[in-house]
């Protein structure tokens, strides 16, 4: 894949962050709950590669905060930190995980990119943006329970949308010698 396409899917993922959080902010607590966020970093990373992934987890979260005030100043720097390592963990993982199945790579570097970005939030909350004020409770409730239908919605649509971007052709498949 060219630099420019992966600058563009970077770009439309990152514009992403911007326009579904509004969409989902018009319900009370929605943001927390639906992740919406999460989901196009995590697309730009597994597409588009670690570089790319990273760069939407930084620019995203920071460009809505500017232009939208979502998320709020206080969350601004522990979900950049984690949407940061959605990206590049998604990416790495994209690129690394080879078990002969598109589904199977693209779950497994999802699940891994989730798992690593909620430990790295936790960690940095604990440690850096709340010591002594953040709890393993607080850490479980904000990343699996409050933030469950965020996972399943992950699980549910980010493979099934990178799948449908290869078999589109609008980016190269996974394992080109299948194909052919």
């Amino acid at each position: 894949m060219s630099q420019v396409k992966r600058i563009v899917i970077a770009a439309v993922c990152a514009a992403l962050c911007i326009v579904l959080p509004m969409a989902f902010h018009s319900i009370p607590n929605a943001g927390a709950t639906w992740l919406p966020m999460h989901i196009p970093v995590m697309i730009s990373g597994l597409v588009a590669g670690p570089v790319a992934g990273a760069v939407t987890g930084l620019l995203g979260p920071v460009l809505s905060g500017l232009l939208t005030g979502m998320p709020a100043a206080p969350m601004l720097p522990p979900m950049t930190c984690e949407l940061f390592t959605y990206g590049l963990v998604s990416g790495l993982l994209s690129r690394f995980v080879r078990t002969g199945s598109v589904t199977r790579d693209l779950y497994v570097a999802l699940i891994g990119a989730m798992l690593a970005g909620r430990v790295v939030n936790g960690v940095l909350r604990a440690l850096i943006f709340s010591p002594g004020a953040y709890s393993l409770e607080a850490w479980v409730a904000a990343s699996f329970v409050t933030s469950l239908v965020g996972i399943v919605l992950q699980l549910a649509v980010v493979v099934p949308i990178v799948v449908s971007l290869e078999r589109a052709g609008l980016v190269p498949p996974r394992y080109p010698e299948k194909d052919a």
